[in-house]
């Protein structure tokens, strides 16, 4: 039987798909903007038929119906990353979350520590040869294609198809949906000046040449945009989003220079606009890769002059960075964090970067604390971190002791708060 007879004996309806899923299963849930919602839609309807089932993912886009109240005994969540549609469910006790590195959660499905029995994804049709792109998330679907015992494809006409390692063939997936829905999509919000100043900040520490990792939001794109006077920069990265593509267009982002996969981008997920999504689709200057790969720190390190660029709910002054939970709730997730401020840190000529307002709440707290909420998690330790950002300067702190960098730290606080922090580290004998 060729492929394409083969894509046409497992097309079936939704109800079909989703009927695999029994009662005590494990299931994997594709994430970001390939959150397969049609599938999770559709066994939400099966609520009554099913008891114990585990769903276990890293960040859900849009709505979840699997971890609203009333799904308890039916459906819970082991998730990999929190996000805001399993949040409340973790934090009120309806679902669970577990704490692990970006780079290692393909090994928990490869090593058997967490078997699956489905996998959920969403793929892009598939090309002359049979294979299905993974489409603007690999991360942890690869993993999960490769080892579930039942693979349900949600296969949408308007996917891209990216490269790299990032295929399944049609021989693995059990059964086909077949969809033509858009791609949730992020629009790019204007960074406000505090981001504008931070962003500034971060643009001096980098270097013609460098290869950049970057996250989310508003820092980030002010960071890029600050860049926007750098030559050859390359790009090696969790996310991409709107800005990369922006400075490509704008031939600032080349890959020149890059010491691996030059002139590449190497990523493991895409979230942004419908443009953005038309961009990546077959072009080869992106690489989609697996995060075992993409994020694993050693692979991170044989990029030289690497720029990690992340982000922190708080950071305490002796360097401690809490970025995924307020107190004890938990907020997000360790991420890439740590995967990437470490590989930074053992690239030559790296710089592993903490970006962060100065205050929150109308700048009425302050995000550089004498100590970290109690609960709070700490996900890049006070060794690992080397320089923390703000709108008011540069903190570097390696090699610093604990005095010094209670000095650093509060030379970059709001200037309200500098007083405060200051009789703090002199209770503590910081200072």
């Amino acid at each position: 039987m060729n492929w394409f007879e083969e894509y046409k004996k497992k097309k079936c309806s939704i109800e079909e798909a989703v009927s695999v899923v029994k009662s005590n299963d494990r299931i994997y849930i594709s994430g970001n903007a390939a959150t397969p919602m049609t599938l999770t839609q559709a066994l939400a309807m099966r609520k009554d038929e099913l008891q114990n089932v585990e769903v276990t993912h890293v960040l859900l886009f849009g709505d979840d119906p699997l971890s609203k109240p009333g799904m308890e005994g039916h459906f819970r969540h082991n998730s990999l990353f929190v996000g805001p549609g399993d949040r409340a469910a973790v934090n009120e006790g309806r679902a669970d979350y577990i704490p692990v590195f970006l780079y290692e959660i393909p090994d928990l499905f490869y090593s058997g520590l967490l078997p699956l029995d489905v996998a959920f994804l969403h793929l892009s049709p598939p090309d002359e040869h049979g294979f299905m792109s993974f489409g603007v998330e690999c991360l942890s679907s690869k993993a999960a294609a490769e080892t579930a015992k039942i693979v349900i494809a949600q296969v949408n006409e308007k996917m891209p198809r990216t490269l790299g390692d990032s295929f399944i063939h049609i021989s693995r997936v059990h059964k086909i949906v077949e969809v033509n829905i858009d791609l949730p999509e992020l629009e790019p919000v204007p960074f406000t000046e505090v981001e504008k100043k931070i962003g500034q900040n971060i643009a001096d520490l980098v270097e013609d040449g460098s290869t950049l990792q970057l996250g989310i939001g508003g820092i980030p794109n002010a960071a890029l945009k600050a860049m926007f006077n750098k030559r050859d920069l390359g790009v090696h990265t969790e996310m991409v989003s709107d800005s990369i593509m922006e400075a490509i267009e704008a031939g600032v982002i080349t890959g020149a220079k890059k010491t691996l996969h030059p002139y590449k981008v190497i990523a493991t997920f895409y979230l942004g606009s419908r443009r953005l999504y038309e961009f990546i689709d077959n072009n080869p200057i992106f690489e989609t890769h697996p995060t075992n790969y993409t994020n694993h720190p050693t692979v991170v390190a044989r990029n030289d002059k690497m720029i990690a660029i992340n982000s922190a709910i708080e950071v305490d002054i002796t360097g401690q960075v809490c970025s995924d939970s307020i107190g004890t709730k938990i907020y997000s997730g360790f991420g890439g964090q740590v995967d990437f401020i470490r590989g930074a840190a053992q690239s030559k000529g790296g710089k592993p970067i903490i970006a962060l307002p100065s205050t929150a709440k109308n700048d009425t707290v302050s995000k550089i604390v004498p100590t970290l909420q109690v609960g709070a998690g700490v996900v890049t330790t006070r060794a690992d971190v080397h320089y923390v950002v703000t709108e008011y300067g540069v903190a570097y702190l390696h090699g610093k002791n604990l005095r010094q960098r209670a000095e650093a730290l509060i030379n970059i606080a709001h200037p309200k708060f500098r007083p405060w922090l200051e009789e703090e580290a002199k209770q503590r004998k910081l200072l």
